[in-house]
């Protein structure tokens, strides 16, 4: 049986990497998520949080992109008119030597004074998010991250920060109450707006209505297929696992349909989900609902064994704070 461990969104991770989620067999010899583990921390994805404050190494980049970003919309380095004098703080992404503390600890200074800039004179929704992330990731003042969010979401309409905030809602980060329901309103703005994280937010949409906590305790299973559809359109590994699931087992609304539970099964195997491998290979080596083909069987099975080593290899490899 493959190891199951857990992902990097509530749900990812700027690189694709296999999902890792934990799962238990179904009353046939499939895999699917158990109730429990849909609104696993793990699945929503906040910002990797590093150890003793010290900047994961996968943000440091994400900074110094954002900032070198901010140079060349301001033009390299010439800057408008700053907070208070007349000068806006310049990108030295490419002059810092990271392994002073000292330097590194004043370009993050500067790097608050730009987002904050841009964010509250510049009224620009992308420095909002960009200070946001940096309050969350970098200051640790998740209070402070909350309100940049949330402010950005209802005023803006800011698709990252619509999904961001739901995050934090879910699991009552930042000072806000955990609300399920108010999470999943933040998901679905998110996700009807479209944007990097809109995929995500679609993908969350559709585990909370899969869940039934937003509901009175109620599963939606025909929202659920809804959004995890349009998440596995946009590629969401996990969003093709589980309509695959919806559809092997069937639900209220949404009959059982071996052709598309193997559809989705192989796309998700195809983007590197080992258990949506693990299950299309059930279906092909059982021919249950399709037909029987053990060449295909063994072929899934060994792409299945081998994500599951190169997710081990990965997470063997991962260190943060160095």
């Amino acid at each position: 049986m493959l190891a199951a461990g857990r992902e990097a969104a509530p749900i990812p991770p700027p690189l694709k990497a296999p999902h890792r989620a934990a799962c238990r067999p179904l009353a046939a010899p499939y895999a699917f998520p158990a109730r429990s583990d849909l609104l696993r921390r793990g699945r929503v994805c906040l910002l990797p949080q590093s150890r003793r404050g010290a900047l994961p190494a996968a943000f440091s980049l994400k900074l110094i992109c954002a900032a070198e970003g901010a140079a060349a919309e301001s033009g390299a380095g010439g800057g408008g008119p700053g907070p208070t004098s007349g000068w806006r703080p310049r990108s030295m992404a490419g002059l810092i030597d990271f392994g002073d503390e000292e330097e590194v600890r004043s370009y993050l200074e500067n790097l608050h004074v730009e987002y904050s800039y841009q964010c509250f004179k510049e009224k620009d929704p992308e420095g909002c998010q960009r200070l946001a992330d940096y309050l969350d990731a970098v200051k640790k003042d998740f209070e402070a991250a909350a309100r940049v969010l949330r402010d950005n979401c209802e005023l803006h309409g800011h698709s990252e920060s619509c999904y961001r905030l739901g995050a934090y809602q879910a699991i009552g980060k930042g000072g806000l109450a955990a609300d399920l329901k108010a999470a999943y309103k933040s998901f679905l703005k998110s996700c009807e707006k479209g944007g990097k994280k809109s995929v995500n937010a679609c993908h969350s949409v559709g585990l909370l209505a899969h869940d039934g906590r937003v509901n009175d305790d109620k599963p939606d299973p025909v929202v659920a297929r809804d959004y995890y559809t349009k998440a596995c359109d946009g590629n969401f590994a996990p969003s093709c696992f589980n309509l695959s699931v919806i559809y092997l087992q069937g639900a209220a609304g949404v009959p059982k349909d071996m052709n598309r539970a193997l559809k989705y099964s192989l796309k998700g195997c195809e983007l590197g989900h080992i258990w949506a491998c693990a299950n299309a290979s059930r279906m092909y080596k059982l021919g249950d609902g399709v037909e029987k083909n053990d060449d295909k069987a063994e072929d899934l099975k060994n792409r299945a064994k081998q994500l599951h080593k190169e997710q081990k290899e990965a997470s063997s490899s991962l260190t943060f704070g160095e």
